[in-house]
């Protein structure tokens, strides 16, 4: 059967030992997991975890791309970084995921308000439970 276009297949198998392997179905291009240390893990590959706030690091970073590709903005070189906060009562779970973004040169008023605004249109942000708190910081490499 045909995927639809919206559909994309990851074939995981459990190798023991806390460890995955992610296939990329499209790609073949794979991801080895563990469990974090502080879940009985050796911490190391990424975690899942690690992969939502990965996956959220990545996603906006693309978009604002496509936004930036669309408003004739260069944004080559941004760089992000995302701190995972996890918290274990009730349940484990992320708490928060911070994004730290610095851009490589300043933007003007109304490119950096459509680069901010990508946050709330980015896919992994949408599918986020809204419990996880999301902070963006923004500033400039010249800052």
């Amino acid at each position: 059967m045909e995927n639809s276009k919206h559909e994309v297949k990851i074939d995981i198998e459990y190798l023991g030992d806390l460890h995955c392997k992610a296939v990329h179905g499209p790609s073949g291009n794979i991801i080895l997991t563990d469990a974090p240390v502080d879940n009985q893990g050796k911490g190391e590959y990424f975690s899942p975890t690690d992969l939502a706030a990965t996956a959220i690091g990545v996603c906006i970073p693309t978009i604002m791309g496509i936004k930036a590709r669309q408003n004739n903005i260069d944004i080559v070189g941004l760089k992000v970084s995302v701190t995972k906060e996890m918290m274990n009562e009730p349940y484990r779970r992320i708490k928060k995921l911070r994004l730290d973004f610095v851009f490589p040169k300043r933007l003007n008023d109304k490119d950096f308000q459509i680069m901010k605004n990508v946050i709330k249109t980015c896919p992994v942000t949408r599918s986020l439970h809204p419990d996880i708190e999301i902070e963006a910081n923004y500033k400039f490499a010249d800052e």
